[in-house]
């Protein structure tokens, strides 16, 4: 667990790096092999089924979902690596993997395999164009892309025996055992994420919303807080049975009409969930290190301590390093590697 920023160390890059271009067309990347993660000894026994029939199951393991495309596959390594050097039963980690049904899924897997030649993973294709039509505009291009929905589709796209899913986006790397985030105690909730209940929660809706009794109702008998949704624990088997896809795919439908929101994604899982979520502690979203969502200006940590480091906003910092311009904290993407040095290439 990281502690003050100051102790912040170039903590895992010295193990692969990007050496050759990527473009959307063509998924043309190399990273160095990262080692193989071994658990501890008091690790349990993780059973599982069938890879052929893309079963990978198991009560015991810890099943994390991420979204996968060529985009952010610099900051998907980064965070797989993350979570696998900092957990304590590493080989007891499945990775669920969503990428567009358009993508190059076999390139995709190369990618991971080559570097993660024992992770034990699954990608699964995600129809983008069947969301697509519900997608309203929103303040920022990237926030439209049809694979930010993805995440309100899991329950759909994963299997059925796996009941529990802690999602993370791909522009974050973990400092502490994601076993710890795992194990929240969810208890008859749905989800459980950080909860920022000093923000102003009613900055997410416009006028139209708020001045709509029939629609504002929609938080009555409710605390609602702000929650980042890049970071979650989400019960599959609860929302499978609340059927939650379809009562955010209901708001989404509802934006397309009269205009209630202006942040993409979020604002249909905080109407949906906001104020029945169980609160996690901060330390494991450390979030807005990308800047606001115009500028992406550069950002400190938050007061407190750290289990999760998160670029939310505008800026990443893979973006910021190639264009010369890093953030303080963009060091931890920084390295030189051995291959590739002579033509001065930086991950």
């Amino acid at each position: 667990m990281l502690q003050p920023p100051s102790s912040i160390s170039l903590l895992f890059l010295l193990l692969f790096f990007f050496i050759s271009p990527i473009t959307a067309a063509n998924v043309t990347v190399l990273f160095k092999e990262a080692p193989q993660f071994y658990n501890s000894p008091d690790c349990p026994l993780v059973f599982i089924g069938q890879e052929d029939s893309h079963q990978l199951c198991s009560d015991d393991a810890v099943h994390v979902a991420m979204t996968l495309d060529t985009a952010y596959i610099r900051g998907s390594m980064a965070a797989i690596l993350s979570v696998l050097q900092h957990s304590s039963c590493p080989q007891n980690v499945i990775f669920h993997f969503v990428s567009s049904a358009s993508a190059n899924a076999s390139a995709l897997r190369a990618t991971i395999s080559s570097s993660f030649p024992y992770l034990k993973f699954q990608i699964y294709p995600f129809d983008d164009g069947a969301v697509s039509r519900l997608i309203s505009t929103s303040i920022r291009s990237a926030l439209d892309c049809p694979l930010n929905y993805a995440r309100s589709y899991l329950a759909d796209l994963l299997p059925l025996c796996v009941r529990r899913v802690v999602y993370l986006d791909s522009d974050l790397i973990l400092v502490d055992d994601i076993s710890n985030l795992a194990n929240t105690q969810l208890n008859d909730a749905v989800l459980a994420a950080p909860e920022y209940c000093n923000a102003n929660f009613t900055s997410y809706f416009t006028p139209t919303f708020w001045s709509n009794p029939s629609l504002s109702l929609t938080f009555a008998n409710r605390n609602p807080c702000y929650f980042n949704t890049g970071v979650m624990v989400i019960d599959l088997s609860r929302w499978r049975l609340g059927d939650f896809t379809s009562k955010i795919e209901e708001w989404m439908e509802l934006q397309k009409r009269m205009r209630i929101y202006e942040l993409g994604s979020l604002p249909p899982f905080m109407l949906v969930f906001a104020g029945n979520i169980v609160p996690v502690d901060h330390r494991w979203n450390q979030h807005g290190l990308g800047g606001d969502n115009f500028r992406g200006l550069c950002r400190d940590l938050h007061p407190g301590p750290v289990s999760l480091l998160h670029w939310s906003g505008k800026g990443k910092p893979w973006a910021r390093l190639d264009a010369n311009r890093p953030c303080p904290l963009d060091a931890l993407w920084k390295k030189k590697t051995g291959v590739g040095e002579e033509e001065g290439i930086e991950f």
